[in-house]
């Protein structure tokens, strides 16, 4: 299997794990957080594709290191899945650390909430 493509499926797979086995925050059940892929793979197509196209591309793969596999405006598919992951990554350990700010055992060590 090429290199990118087992890379982007194994993050895809260790972040889902990590969220179900780890984490439980639940994101995967919330409206909220599939919205937000929903805007982030939107704005991921205008700016992924417009580097990637092959009509004129700025970001140039190996092919060896990808499926080959290319959907709207010529994106790789891999990056989709590395954009997930690392999205979902992003989202569960800004939620870990919300979390923890406002857990009762910070207010009894008196750790206070930033701004």
């Amino acid at each position: 299997m090429p290199e990118y493509t087992l890379l982007t499926a194994f993050a895809v797979v260790a972040v889902v794990v990590a969220e179900l086995v780890y984490f439980k925050s639940g994101i995967f059940t919330t409206a909220q957080y599939w919205w937000s892929i929903v805007i982030i793979f939107a704005f991921q197509i205008l700016v992924d594709g417009w580097l990637t196209k092959l009509s004129a591309p700025i970001v140039i793969y190996d092919p060896k290191e990808m499926l080959g596999l290319r959907t709207p405006w010529d994106i790789p598919i891999e990056d989709f899945g590395f954009g997930f992951a690392m999205v979902t990554l992003a989202i569960l350990l800004w939620r870990r650390r919300l979390d923890r700010r406002s857990s009762p055992e910070e207010a009894d060590r008196g750790v206070e909430d930033a701004p």
